[in-house]
This record gives structure tokens, C-alpha cells and sequence, in this order.
């Protein structure tokens, strides 16, 4: 079972709580953390592309690095580790992002791979111009995958003459070409994601849910493999995490209930008017699904809450998943989570003594 890291390129993470950790983010944060996952013999990182936040008095995410230039920096100073970066398919052509990943695949020969977000938060993409409308909420499938197909032929072949709907290369050209064919991850929720990731993707990553409850995610993933049965590719789970954790379950435990009780209401209210703009979004589908007030304070991802030794239970619970490829993790402060992990929870776990 693979471990992954969802890297803090913005600020605070993924608690939007005036109660969590507060930080900025910067290379060397980045830089830290993905060393400390190498070490630990993490098999990959990724950096989730935000152009916008969400204010509130945590200001969060209003802080945020770019995903291509922050992995290529990672690259040149990594030896083992898979590097994702993502890109927002309305802000950069098919073609330069295909050369982006070129280059970095340069600095880290078959370890670099792109993560597709075809963009539902409209504010993050009308206050550049960019926003086509809300039309693009039904499209937006459609247009990545033409977007994925073009940067295909151009890896495989250095030439694309795609003639689509959204893309319509003449001879377009790329070269070098990356040493190997770069992954794609994408992480549609909704049947239409998933269909998006069973024709198009060599990863999906799907929810974790509740608190406590890893197992739950087997519901979700089977519905990707579903997806996956048709289309006789392979395609991989990745489910996502968020690990806190301390020396008692009672102390970990209190450190969730503080960070749910210092919810930034401003920020999860700005939140929430932004996935609702979508009035015809599949109740599963991602935005709904991590602005759903359970637990918006963290986006409705997966938790799991303890001592070292139950998250190492827990967390091997998954590996008997039908699907599941590995497992992708976010902390509460990235630093000492990442450090407890490899020292105290990852030699307890067997689904990563083999």
C-alpha cells in the first residue's frame, strides 16, 4: 500500500479553523516535508493548485505557491520520491503544460506526473477572465479529456494534431519528450469523474469518509473500479486522509474537537457559496462533497483520530481494499505529523512491513 503526502502549498492546510496550526506556505516548508517523506520512504507528493481563498479571519488560502515551479525546485532536490503537480485546465494550454512536464521529467527522470483539476470554484477563475460560464459545469469532463489527449500524443509521439472541440492542434510539436509517459491523477467523485478517470487517469483519488472510519472509502472505490471494468485499463484508488495523532487516543481526540470548535465560519461560508453555485452538481460529486457542513471544517476527508498505535490499526485496514492503490495523507502540522508517522505509526503498521 503506497503512503502519499498532499503537500501544504497554501496556507494552514486543510483545517479551516482558527484553532489549527497557522503557517505560510514556502518552498522550504515544502521542501522539508517532502525530504521527511522520502526519508520515510513515502512513494509520492502532491501539490493541489489553488489561484484563489477563501478569506475569513484565517485568510484561508489566500496564500498560495504555483504547483509547477514549486515541484521543480522539489525535483532538483529529491532522489526517490514521485512528484505530482496540478494544473487548472482553464488557465494553461495543453501543449505548454506537456512541455512544463517535460521539463521537470529533465530535472527527474520518470518521477513526475500531473494531477487534472477541471475547475468548479468559479471565483477562481472569473476574477482572470477565464471563467466560460456556467455551462462549463456539464463540460468540463469533456474539455479534460481532449486537454489529456493532446498532452498524450505530444509524450508519446512529439506531434499532435488533435481536431477537437475545445483543442485543435496543426502539427504542434514537443521535444524532448519525458523519459517515460508522466502519470495522470485526477479526482472526480462523481459518476461522471469517475468515468473521467477510468478512460483518461492512471490514478483517482477518492474520499475518504467520517471520523474513525477508514474502511467506509471500499464504498467509493468500487464504484471507480466499476467504472474502471469497461474501459479494460488499469486505474488505481488513492484514498485520501487526514492523520492526528498523539501518545493517547484522548489527546489526539482533543486536539480534533479544538480545531472543530475554532471553525472559521467566514471562510466555510465562502466556501459553500462557491460549490453551490453549480445547481445541477451529482450530490456525490467532489464539491459537494467537501463543502457538505458535517465536517467542512476539514473538507469532509477522511480522519482518523488517535494514539499511535490505533492510526497504525486503522490505517491498515485499508490495504485488504478491492482497488486501492495507497493511501494519501494531510496532517494537522505537517512537520511533527510527518515525523510521529515515520517513527512511531509506520513501524507499527504491517501493511508497509512487506
Amino acid at each position: 500500500m503506497e503512503l502519499g503526502v498532499f503537500i501544504p502549498i497554501a496556507n494552514n492546510g486543510w483545517l479551516i479553523s482558527k484553532a489549527s496550526p497557522q503557517y505560510q506556505p514556502s518552498f522550504a516548508l515544502n521542501r522539508d516535508v517532502t525530504l521527511l517523506a522520502e526519508h520515510y520512504g513515502f512513494e509520492f507528493v502532491l501539490s493541489m493548485v489553488k489561484l484563489r481563498g477563501f478569506g475569513g479571519q484565517t485568510e484561508f488560502w489566500d496564500h498560495a505557491l504555483e504547483s509547477f515551479t514549486l515541484m521543480a525546485g522539489l525535483a532538483a532536490v529529491t532522489q526517490r520520491i514521485r512528484l505530482y503537480a496540478s494544473t487548472a485546465v482553464l488557465t494553461l494550454p495543453p501543449a505548454i503544460v506537456a512541455r512544463m512536464a517535460s521539463t521537470i521529467d529533465s530535472i527527474a527522470p520518470g518521477r513526475f506526473g500531473i494531477n487534472i483539476v477541471s475547475g468548479w470554484a468559479e471565483a477562481e477563475y472569473a476574477q482572470m477572465g477565464l471563467w466560460p460560464g456556467k455551462e462549463h459545469y456539464e463540460r468540463r469532463y469533456e474539455y479534460s479529456a481532449e486537454y489529456v489527449t493532446v498532452m498524450k500524443d505530444l509524450w508519446a509521439t512529439g506531434t499532435s494534431n488533435h481536431k477537437g472541440r475545445y483543442f485543435r492542434m496543426e502539427d504542434c510539436k514537443l521535444s524532448p519528450r519525458p523519459a517515460a509517459m508522466p502519470s495522470i491523477v485526477s479526482a472526480g467523485q462523481s459518476d461522471v469523474g469517475m468515468a473521467f478517470a477510468a478512460e483518461y487517469a492512471d490514478y483517482n483519488f477518492c474520499l475518504g469518509e467520517g471520523v474513525n472510519t477508514p474502511a467506509k472509502c471500499s464504498a467509493t472505490i468500487a464504484r471507480l473500479m466499476q467504472a474502471v471494468a469497461g474501459t479494460g485499463r488499469k486505474v488505481g484508488a488513492y484514498a485520501l486522509f487526514m492523520v492526528i495523532a498523539d501518545e493517547t487516543d484522548a489527546a489526539a481526540q482533543g486536539k480534533w474537537e479544538s480545531y472543530k470548535a475554532g471553525k472559521d465560519l467566514d471562510a466555510l461560508k465562502w466556501l459553500g457559496d462557491q460549490a453551490a453555485a453549480d445547481d445541477k452538481a451529482d450530490a456525490g460529486g467532489t464539491a459537494q462533497s467537501i463543502s457538505n457542513p458535517v465536517s467542512a471544517v476539514n473538507f469532509n476527508m477522511g480522519t482518523i483520530v488517535g494514539s499511535y498505535a490505533s492510526v497504525a490499526a486503522m490505517l491498515d485496514q485499508l490495504e485488504s481494499i478491492d482497488g486501492l492503490a495507497g493511501v494519501m495523507l494531510t496532517f494537522d502540522d505537517f512537520i511533527a505529523g510527518l515525523r510521529n508517522f515515520g517513527e512511531r505509526i509506520q513501524p507499527l503498521m504491517a501493511s508497509r512491513r512487506r
